[in-house]
């Protein structure tokens, strides 16, 4: 399912979407189209990095940040965007500029801390080396947050060809069993895309969303005259 729109104009420009959005691509054109091999060598996460079982071109404290900026392909990374430009915006709206960033970047950590863990525990010592980059970790937890928000909203999305307009908990909670059918299936190596944040890593960054989507709308609902600051 690729999402088209939630029909949900925000009531305030989405700057920090649009400025991750800008610096995937920017990153993609500029630095990893020109030598996308090395670059992705270079820039990715290594799992086997965090236990010292190998010893990856930058510290694992370093590379879980920068390959959440990276993508292995142009459908990996148009794929992305579009489900960030959808669904970012209006978590935006509802958290604030500020709050919205920190957000995505402790879910692309939560999200790497995840796969981190079920690689090291479940998966096998070839998987730890693989190379793991792309923001669907962040953008997952962006997703747990909107269906904790938003449930309601209708998306509009293409099922195979077809356009159809869907309940934003029907749409986001196929999606996340997906994660949960392919993790099923062994996706431990993160090898998705030439690399890719795995499966589970989405989860983790959902939950992590949902969560936080939870405690957001707690305080909201008990101290309601902060709702729209």
């Amino acid at each position: 399912m690729i999402p088209l729109s939630d029909g949900m104009p925000a009531r305030r420009f989405p700057v920090v979407n649009v400025t991750l959005i800008a610096a995937c691509f920017a990153v993609w054109l500029f630095y990893e189209l020109p030598h996308l091999d090395s670059s992705i060598v270079h820039a990715s996460f290594y799992a086997c990095t965090v236990d010292g079982s190998c010893r990856g071109p930058e510290p694992w404290g370093v590379s879980w940040f920068t390959a959440m900026f990276m993508h292995g392909s142009w459908d990996h990374i148009l794929g992305n965007m579009v489900f960030l430009a959808v669904f970012g915006k209006n978590v935006e709206d509802r958290l604030g500029h500020l709050p919205y960033l920190l957000f995505y970047v402790a879910g692309g950590f939560v999200a790497t801390l995840t796969q981190t863990v079920m690689t090291l525990l479940a998966g096998s010592a070839a998987a730890a080396t693989v190379p793991s980059l792309g923001a669907s970790g962040a953008i997952a937890a962006v997703l747990g947050a909107y269906f904790v928000f938003y449930p309601n909203s209708r998306v509009l999305g293409l099922v195979f060809v077809f356009p159809v307009r869907i309940p934003a908990w029907i749409f986001l909670g196929v999606w996340f069993l997906y994660q949960f059918v392919e993790g099923n299936f062994g996706l431990f190596s993160a090898g998705a895309n030439g690399g890719g944040v795995a499966f589970f890593a989405h989860i983790g960054g959902f939950l992590f969303g949902v969560v936080v989507g939870r405690i957001i709308g707690g305080a909201a609902a008990r101290y309601p005259a902060t709702a729209a600051t």
